[in-house]
């Protein structure tokens, strides 16, 4: 009888007096007794009796539990993996560095549905709010969470396997690390899975020789083959493997051809089981969770057991990307600045919906924090972001590449180009086979199914159009000398002796900004580590042109915001201020100014010492906009601005931040509030005299007030408004009392009232810094020319009332402004003065 075989007996009890270390194994429901069962080491079904004394051998038991070895084991396998999967290692960590993985996971947008083309084709060309509307429509209605992936559909259906499909960055691994951490923390699947298993298919490349399903396992987790095969003895339907990046895994031979092993003790490549086990040929009864990017989906759902349920991370939503940016800063006050600084950046928080893009950018703005310099030139350009991000993803995500990195950007350049010039964001996929070798190992692709009537058409496209843009330009500049200015050639004319300046097409101005960036010298290194060289005379003709441009921007004022952020991205403080000392006046016309906008005119300005105007009047600013360009209005001799407002407190905020501002004095200003709650204007101009007019359409069309105040104006302007609006003459006049040194008034009527007349009298005689009142009125009323006539006022200032009478009788005459022009009626104008009543006709 072996060792082994000393507890075969179902019915005997075998005592030990050992001590505190019993090593044992039995049969199913075979016991045993110990004094004390600390750090034993238990194998077998087993009947472990407690509390049982050690001196008295003969004693009844006190409490027996039966506890299956096979428990013990997933019990062992579930500290393991929290303690393996607790903590993350960052690209950039150094040995022993680590951060929790509860400091930085946060949960993606996940949908469990193809989407068309239509839907396609909107998420990759929209960007900053409009694409965070197309992300949070697509969240209210199929976002799912980690722990709904297995629950049965509308018809009761329960999937044996489930694709995680996503982009490259887009976090697939990092929730399959959530996912393991939840689930061994007894967070996650407690009542569905006892055991999860995961495998990743990058160390399933590396396993040599032929291998069983378990000794595949040991390889990828801590427990021994022995346990491994123990535990996969367990209950398989309550078992769930996690193969993580399908889209890397090395097939050496045809899956189809592949001969089938359904036995658990079988051996052969590693491949092979592992596409056994995804077929269910091996453990059919168990679930599987699949990671794959969409260029390897379609290859996976043929191989993949049924039912099968797809699902697709989509990265962060913009609540998604502000908690991460919150759980990466920790601190209050640095968060508040990173997330602020990049959300005003349309492109970086369109790409910061990507979790990798999300990491790229907190570590960047973190290290200038350490240094205590000034956050906002931590995040120094558009370009310099996604160089980080592409060159992330040649390191980490293009193992095994069948060409050199240089190769592969110029096709994937070639690629981009062709569909900048087709305005396409969507390749067929003969087009991208003939340009890239082999698109499904590329990181930077995606792979789209749609269907087409009986069929299905493959299509693919780059993340987003930004990184079409990236890659065209990146083409462009990587190009030796004469093709680069070739193609620069093509989109705008840089030849010094020419007097025409074309401009690049519209669609290509994303592509010429991000060229610029790649110029910038920090870039141009980041670039030759990876052996990219720009060509110095493609440097020079590229300044070249932008120079000449702003030096005939009067005649081509339309592109100032073009020229701005191609400056910005550039980055170049010495050539920066170059050319800003040449611009005459920066003029927009485009029809909205985004925070982009604002973000390159506030760093290009700082290196300018005065430039004649800021004409931004035809375009639509909103609050935040305002703010942010307001630290240099100074720079300018004259400013004219456009800003929409919905609140009081902005309203009062913005034009008290402008009449306060000393520095502004010096400066004429001319900004038009639109104010959206009574549907008026406010018309702010300061020129060494403040004055602002109120615009509604209310019969108490508009007044405007003029001031000389060296003191700041402390006036409500939301309130007045809506005193004009409700015609509140009582309250109109206290407000106006209020009003440090008003020199002048300019009122326009509906009509010259009585009240309206007595109204004026007083706010005569009350508001003595007054040194002008005028009143254009559709219609002078009798009585209120009678009031004025009758008057013992008699002001030493300027007082005029000027609009018709009307001839007719008291019972028929003309109050409608469409009636002025009949002959009844005649214009006049009525003086006021020390000298008494005088009226003439016009």
């Amino acid at each position: 009888m072996d060792g082994f075989n000393m507890f075969v007996s179902n019915k005997d009890i075998v005592r030990s007096d050992a001590g505190t270390n019993v090593s044992a194994a039995a049969q199913s429901g075979s016991q045993i007794t110990a004094p004390v069962l600390t750090n034993n080491t238990i194998t077998g079904d087993v009947n472990i009796i407690h509390n049982t004394p050690s001196s008295t051998s003969n004693g009844p038991p006190s409490e027996t539990t039966r506890i299956p070895a096979t428990s013990s084991v997933i019990l062992k396998y579930k500290e393991l993996i929290c303690s393996e999967y607790r903590c993350v290692t960052e690209y950039n960590s150094r040995s022993g560095e680590h951060v929790l993985l509860s400091e930085r996971y946060t949960q993606p947008l996940i949908l469990q549905r193809h989407r068309g083309q239509k839907e396609r084709e909107e998420e990759i060309r929209s960007s900053g709010e409009s694409f965070q509307k197309v992300l949070s429509a697509r969240s209210s209605d199929d976002s799912v969470h980690l722990n709904s992936l297995f629950d049965r559909d509308g018809h009761g259906i329960r999937p044996s396997a489930v694709i995680l499909q996503g982009n490259s960055g887009n976090g697939k691994s990092f929730t399959v690390q959530k996912i393991m951490m939840d689930w061994a923390s007894g967070d996650l699947y407690k009542e569905r899975f006892d055991v999860v298993f995961h495998l990743k298919c990058k160390e399933i490349n590396r396993i040599n020789g032929i291998k069983s399903l378990e000794e595949i396992l040991s390889c990828s987790c801590s427990l021994t083959s022995d346990q491994i095969s123990q535990v996969l003895q367990h209950a398989p339907e309550k078992m769930l493997f996690i193969i993580d990046g399908f889209d890397e895994l090395r097939l050496t031979q045809d899956i189809n051809d592949m001969s089938p092993h359904t036995d658990l003790l079988q051996k052969a490549p590693a491949e092979v089981i592992l596409c056994d086990l995804l077929r269910g040929r091996i453990l059919p009864e168990s679930f599987l969770l699949v990671t794959s990017r969409s260029t390897a989906t379609d290859t996976l759902s043929k191989l993949l057991k049924g039912p099968q349920r797809f699902s697709e991370i989509m990265g962060f939503s913009e609540k998604g990307v502000e908690e991460y940016f919150q759980k990466f800063f920790k601190n209050e006050e640095h968060f508040r600045k990173a997330y602020t600084l990049v959300k005003e950046n349309e492109t970086l928080i369109t790409a910061c919906s990507i979790p990798v893009v999300c990491w790229i950018i907190c570590t960047t703005i973190k290290e200038r924090l350490k240094t205590a310099a000034d956050v906002t030139s931590g995040l120094e350009t558009t370009t310099s972001i996604y160089v980080d991000f592409v060159c992330t993803l040649l390191k980490h995500h293009c193992q095994g590449l069948s060409q050199s990195i240089p190769t592969l950007l110029r096709s994937l350049g070639q690629l981009a180009e062709r569909g900048m010039l087709e305005q396409q964001v969507l390749l067929d996929e003969k087009t991208v086979k003939e340009m890239v070798s082999d698109p499904a190992g590329s990181p930077f692709l995606c792979k789209f199914l749609f269907k087409r009537r009986i069929h299905q058409e493959t299509m693919f496209s780059f993340m987003h159009l930004s990184f079409q843009e990236f890659f065209t330009a990146l083409y462009y500049v990587l190009l030796g000398e004469k093709e680069s200015q070739r193609k620069f050639t093509q989109l705008f004319s840089i030849n010094k002796y020419s007097s025409r300046h074309h401009f690049c097409p519209s669609h290509f101005s994303a592509v010429v900004q991000f060229a610029f960036g790649l110029l910038n010298k920090d870039v141009r290194r980041t670039l030759e580590e990876h052996g990219l060289f720009v060509h110095s005379k493609t440097q020079t003709r590229l300044k070249e042109w932008i120079l000449k441009m702003v030096q005939n921007i009067h005649t081509y004022s339309i592109k100032a915001l073009f020229y701005l952020h191609c400056l910005y991205e550039l980055h170049e403080e010495d050539f920066v201020k170059k050319v800003m000392k040449t611009w005459k006046r920066i003029h927009a016309d485009d029809v909205f100014i985004s925070r982009t906008d604002c973000w390159v005119l506030l760093y290009c300005s700082q290196f300018c010492q005065c430039i004649e105007e800021l004409d931004l009047f035809v375009c639509t600013l909103t609050p935040e906009n305002f703010r942010m360009i307001l630290p240099v209005y100074h720079k300018f001799k004259k400013v004219s601005l456009n800003v929409h407002v919905s609140s009081d407190s902005d309203l009062d905020e913005l034009i008290n931040a402008l009449t306060r501002e000393q520095t502004l004095r010096s400066t004429r200003i001319d900004v038009l509030f639109i104010f959206r709650k009574f549907e008026c204007y406010l018309h702010l101009s300061i020129n060494e005299e403040i004055s602002i007019k109120i615009i509604t359409s209310t019969p108490s069309q508009s007044l405007k007030l003029t001031s000389q105040c060296p003191e700041p104006i402390n006036i409500e302007w939301a309130k007045l408004t809506q005193i004009i609006h409700q015609e509140d003459s009582d309250a109109l006049m206290s407000v106006l009392c209020s009003f440090s040194e008003l020199k002048k008034i300019n009122m326009k009527l509906h009509c010259l009232s009585e009240m309206w007349t007595h109204w004026i009298l007083q706010i005569i005689q009350s508001c003595s810094s007054l040194t002008e009142l005028e009143v254009d009125a559709w219609f002078l009323l009798e009585e209120g020319i009678r009031i004025l006539q009758r008057s013992r006022t008699r002001p030493a200032r300027s007082v005029t009332f000027e609009g018709f009478i009307c001839k007719k009788s008291k019972s028929q005459k003309c109050t409608r402004i469409q009636d002025r022009r009949l002959r009844c009626n005649q214009k006049v104008k009525i003086h006021l003065s020390s000298s008494g009543f005088s009226m003439e006709t016009l």
